[in-house]
């Protein structure tokens, strides 16, 4: 397992992150546990969780993530071991039974800290990430940006401020964003600089071949401030294993389950799809440890967040840690992005 320091934080993290977003709803706690047990004994030391998961997020189990990971760490006692990331939901209708106006002020994120450390049985969490922006912007696969003066979300600064306490309190050790922006991640960064606030150190977005948006403005950011690119959706939904290729729906999958995600399977993403699956097998390889090994050779990756509901594609995906691929594959990679340039951001 290979291990670097997430952005300019002292936080040693294995360069693959479980992905626990299944934990509670496909994922039973023995299931989970199995998971993290198999992990932590493969080098993995670095969890991200939320408190609005499992996805999709519902009242009757929202939170049981969280606790699954809370209970397995108690019983292990490995706590010390473990770099525990969660998130504070921005505001949203599939979150409002969660607190009423739900935002990034003060009282919304200590609730949210609060309950994130009880059910992880924590005094800490070890990166606290703000899950997406309260303000009007682009993200989960929004394009074309359409100004809202109306929704300006909480302020910048407001937000930080309210984080430092955190941090000053010793309930967080560092801060992250997920689904940001360049701008987003500029505007934390600026006003932390200015007023000695907490600087972020991370940025969870999607990110594989399918989309590699994040190459075109947010990597320089990535780049020049030392702060760490944690891919999520590194497989697309699964669909980059090649496993629902041909209309295919395999029973129990999370397509098969939960068919509204279909970000990745609309028809200019499946036909990069199959090239990609085509290359991977030309070259003897998993089509999945293929593309996880990409987002693995990328020199802005903070982390790559794999997820699994079973133990078989938990070894596979762990497993592409050791695979690098050849300047041969990665030009194949790179005629195929050409064709079909970011299908499914």
């Amino acid at each position: 397992m290979h291990y670097q320091t997430l952005g300019h934080s002292d936080l040693r993290v294995s360069r693959t992150c479980l992905g626990t977003m299944t934990f509670g709803s496909q994922n039973t706690e023995q299931e989970a546990c199995e998971q993290l047990d198999y992990a932590a004994a493969h080098g993995v030391n670095f969890l991200d969780a939320a408190e609005m998961y499992p996805v999709p997020t519902d009242e009757k189990w929202q939170g049981l993530t969280e606790t699954y990971i809370g209970n397995w760490m108690k019983a292990r006692g490995n706590r010390s071991d473990m770099v525990v990331a969660t998130k504070a939901s921005g505001p949203a209708d599939m979150v409002k039974y969660l607190r009423p106006n739900i935002c990034f002020d003060r009282a919304n994120l200590r609730a949210a800290v609060e309950g994130s450390l009880q059910r992880l049985q924590t005094d800490y969490i070890d990166l606290y990430q703000l899950h997406w922006p309260d303000r009007s912007s682009n993200f989960f696969g929004q394009l074309g940006y359409q100004h809202n003066p109306d929704q300006p979300g909480t302020p910048i600064l407001e937000t930080l401020t309210a984080l430092k306490e955190l941090v000053d309190e010793g309930k967080i050790r560092y801060i992250g964003l997920s689904n940001e922006t360049p701008w987003g991640v500029m505007k934390f960064l600026q006003l932390a600089e200015a007023h000695g606030l907490p600087r972020v150190v991370s940025v969870q977005n999607p990110y594989n071949l399918l989309n590699r948006k994040d190459e075109v403005g947010l990597a320089e950011v990535l780049h020049r401030e030392n702060v760490g690119l944690l891919a999520y959706s590194p497989l697309g939904f699964g669909v980059l294993s090649g496993k629902y290729l041909n209309g295919q729906r395999p029973e129990g999958s999370r397509l098969a389950l939960y068919p509204q995600y279909e970000r990745y399977v609309k028809p200019r993403g499946v036909t990069a799809t199959e090239a990609y699956v085509a290359l991977a097998r030309e070259h003897g390889l998993s089509p999945a440890q293929m593309a996880l090994a990409f987002v693995n050779s990328q020199p802005f990756l903070g982390a790559n967040i794999i997820g699994a509901t079973t133990l078989a594609q938990l070894e596979e995906n762990i497993a592409a840690d050791a695979l690098e691929l050849t300047p041969e594959l990665m030009s194949a990679i790179e005629a195929i992005h050409e064709q079909q340039p970011n299908p499914a951001p």
